[in-house]
C-alpha cells in the first residue's frame, strides 16, 4: 500500500465530490419555490428545455455553472449568473445554447449576465458554431444598470455581436419562452429567425405600465407584444407555438436541414482510452501542492494509448513539449514539470519554474505546432518564471517574452486546463485567460494569482508593518500575526478555483476525468472554423 498515493487520492476525490455537490446547487438556480411557481406557468426550466433540445446521449460542456457565485450578496446573489450556457449537439450539430433562467432575479441581466453572454457568443464566433437563445428574462437588472447598460463591453455589445455574426454567416435562432424587454428585445429580432411561445411569449420595447407612464396609453401586455401580435399583426417573430415543447421541437427540425460547412481539417483518428489507468491520476497530484511530482504521469493517464512524442526532452526540462492525441485529435501538448530536474552543466532547476532554457524550447515548439496546423494544449503548474542575477543576467525576460509571443500569435486553437498553482508571469506564458483559450478549465486542485498565499501575505505584512512603523505606531508580535493570518486568509479565498470561476477567468471547474473529453470536445468546435490568417510572430527577441 502506497500512504502517500492514498492520502493524495482521498483529497482529491473529496474535492472531486465537494465539485459535485456545489454543481447540483447551482442547478437549482432560484431555489425549488421558484422552480415550482416556474413550472406552474406550464414553462420547462432553462435547464430542462436544454436538456429536451439537445440529442440524447450527446456529449456537453457547460460553461460558466459557478458564475456569479458569492458575488451581489446584497442583491440577493445571481447563480450561474442567471443564464445556463451549454456547447452541445443539435441533430448531430455541434452548437452553443444560451438559455436565460427566470427562476433568477425573473432572469434579469446582472453584469456577470451580460460577461457570460458575451463569452457565449465569443465560442460561437472563435469556432463558427451555430448559437441558439432560449429567451426569457425581465431584462436589466436596473439596480444595476450602470455596471450592464453603457460600456462596450456591457449589455449593448451583445446586440452589436448579433449583427457582425449574422454577417459572418454563423447561424443564430432564437426562441421567445417568455418576457423579452426593451433593449433585450433585439437579441431574439436580430437572430436569424424568431419563435415565440403563445401565452408565455412576450417582447417589446417598453412594457405597459412604461407605455402609459409614456403616452397615457392603456393596453395589456399580451395585446402589445404578445404571440398573436408579433405573429400575426406585426411580423417580428417568424414562428408561433403552443408550448416550450412544440418550439424547440422546430429548432431542431430547423437544425436537421442546415448544410455543411468547411472544416480546419484537423487530424483526427480513431480514439483510444489511455493504455495507463486513468482513475490513478487522483493519487498521482500531490495532497501537498509544494511536494514535487513527475508531469508526465499525469500525460501518459490523458492521452491516446499513453502515448506521447517528447521535443527535446533532455533541454529545457521544467517544460514539457510533445505530440499525442487525445480521443483521437492530434495535439501539441506544452505541461510544467514539476520534479526537480539537473541540467547537463549540473545546474538544479525547480519544478513548476519556467527557465531560459524551457521558455526557449517552448517558443520553437509551439511555432513548429502552428506550421503543422496541430491544436494546442497547456497544462498548468506553474510557479512562474526564474528570478534573481543569474536569470536576468542570462536574459530571462528576453526568453520569456519569445514564448509569450509565439504563443500569443498562434493560429492553431489553444486550449488550457490548470492543474494545480498558475502564478503571476507563468499563466500569462502557459496560455491563461487573457490569451484566448478556446476553451480554459480548472481542476479543483487549481489556483489563480499573482503569487502564492503564503508569498502575497508575507509581502503585504512587511508593507502594513512598514507602513505602520512609519506612522510610529508598534506592532507585537501577537498582533503581526493576527493580521498575516487574516492577510493569507483573505487572499487564500481568491486563490480558490471557485472565485476564479465566479468571474468567468476559466470557463468551468471539471472532474480531472472530465479532462479528455473537454479538449476533444474543443477541438472538435475548433474543426468548425477553417484557420484564414497566417501565422506571424512579427519581431522576436532572440
Amino acid at each position: 500500500m502506497d500512504v502517500a498515493f492514498n492520502k493524495n487520492e482521498d483529497q482529491l476525490k473529496q474535492l472531486t465530490y465537494q465539485l459535485r455537490h456545489r454543481l447540483q446547487k447551482v442547478k437549482l438556480g432560484g431555489g425549488e419555490k421558484r422552480i415550482e411557481a416556474h413550472k406552474a406557468k406550464s414553462k420547462l426550466t432553462a435547464r430542462e428545455r436544454i436538456e429536451y433540445l439537445l440529442d440524447k446521449d450527446s456529449e456537453t460542456v457547460e460553461i460558466g455553472a459557478f458564475a456569479g457565485e458569492g458575488m451581489y450578496p446584497e442583491e440577493g446573489g445571481c447563480p450561474s449568473g442567471g443564464v445556463v450556457v451549454v456547447i452541445g449537439y443539435v441533430q448531430g450539430r455541434q452548437c452553443v445554447v444560451v438559455a436565460n433562467d427566470a427562476t433568477v432575479k425573473a432572469g434579469a441581466w446582472f453584469p456577470i449576465t451580460a460577461k457570460k453572454n458575451l463569452r457565449a457568443q465569443e465560442i460561437s464566433i472563435e469556432n463558427k458554431l451555430p448559437i441558439i437563445y432560449l429567451v426569457d428574462s425581465a431584462g436589466v437588472y436596473l439596480p444595476m444598470q450602470d455596471e450592464i447598460f453603457p460600456d462596450k463591453e456591457h449589455f449593448g455589445r451583445i446586440f452589436r455581436n448579433n449583427a457582425v455574426m449574422s454577417s459572418l454567416g454563423i447561424v443564430q435562432l432564437a426562441a421567445i419562452m417568455g418576457p423579452c424587454v426593451a433593449g433585450g428585445a433585439y437579441l431574439p429580432i436580430m437572430s436569424d429567425e424568431a419563435m415565440i411561445v403563445d401565452g408565455t411569449g412576450s417582447v417589446f420595447l417598453a412594457g405597459s405600465y412604461l407605455v402609459k407612464s409614456a403616452i397615457g396609453e392603456t393596453i395589456d401586455n399580451e395585446t402589445l407584444g404578445g404571440a398573436t401580435t408579433h405573429s400575426e399583426i406585426s411580423g417580428v417573430t417568424d414562428y408561433k407555438f403552443k408550448n416550450d415543447e412544440e418550439c424547440l421541437d422546430h429548432i431542431r427540425n430547423i437544425f436537421d436541414k442546415l448544410g455543411a460547412q468547411p472544416s480546419a481539417g484537423f487530424s483526427r483518428k480513431a480514439p483510444a482510452p489511455p493504455t495507463e489507468n486513468e482513475q490513478e491520476i487522483y493519487g498521482l497530484l500531490p495532497a501537498d501542492r509544494a511536494k514535487p511530482y513527475d508531469m508526465m504521469d499525469i500525460i501518459r493517464r490523458l492521452v491516446d494509448n499513453s502515448e506521447f512524442e517528447p521535443y527535446k526532452a533532455l533541454y529545457g526540462q521544467t517544460l514539457i513539449c510533445g505530440l499525442a492525441r487525445i480521443d483521437g485529435w492530434a495535439v501539441g501538448i506544452v505541461a510544467n514539470q514539476r520534479k526537480i530536474v539537473k541540467t547537463k552543466k549540473g545546474a538544479m532547476q525547480m519544478g513548476g519554474v519556467i527557465y531560459s532554457d524551457s521558455a526557449d524550447k517552448a517558443a520553437r515548439f509551439i511555432m513548429n505546432c502552428n506550421q503543422k496546423r496541430i491544436p494546442l494544449v497547456f497544462l498548468h503548474d506553474v510557479s512562474g518564471f526564474m528570478v534573481g542575477s543569474q536569470s536576468e543576467h542570462g536574459g530571462i525576460i528576453k526568453d520569456g517574452a519569445k514564448m509569450v509571443n509565439a504563443m500569443s500569435n498562434s493560429v492553431v486553437p489553444k486550449f488550457t486546463v490548470i492543474i494545480g498553482n498558475s502564478y503571476g508571469a507563468g499563466n500569462y506564458a502557459m496560455c491563461g485567460k487573457a490569451y484566448d483559450p478556446r476553451l480554459i478549465v480548472a481542476w479543483p486542485t487549481a489556483q489563480l494569482a499573482v503569487m502564492s498565499g503564503a508569498a502575497a501575505a508575507n509581502t503585504l505584512l512587511q508593507i502594513q508593518v512598514a507602513s505602520l512603523k512609519a506612522k510610529g505606531e508598534t506592532i507585537t508580535p501577537e498582533a503581526e500575526k493576527e493580521l498575516l493570518d487574516k492577510i493569507k486568509a483573505r487572499y487564500d479565498e481568491q486563490l480558490s478555483p471557485y472565485y476564479a470561476a465566479a468571474r468567468l477567468w476559466v470557463d468551468a471547474i471539471i472532474d480531472p476525468l472530465e479532462t479528455r473529453k473537454v479538449i476533444s470536445e474543443g477541438i472538435a468546435m475548433a474543426n468548425h472554423a477553417p484557420i484564414e490568417k497566417p501565422f506571424n510572430v512579427g519581431v522576436i527577441q532572440v
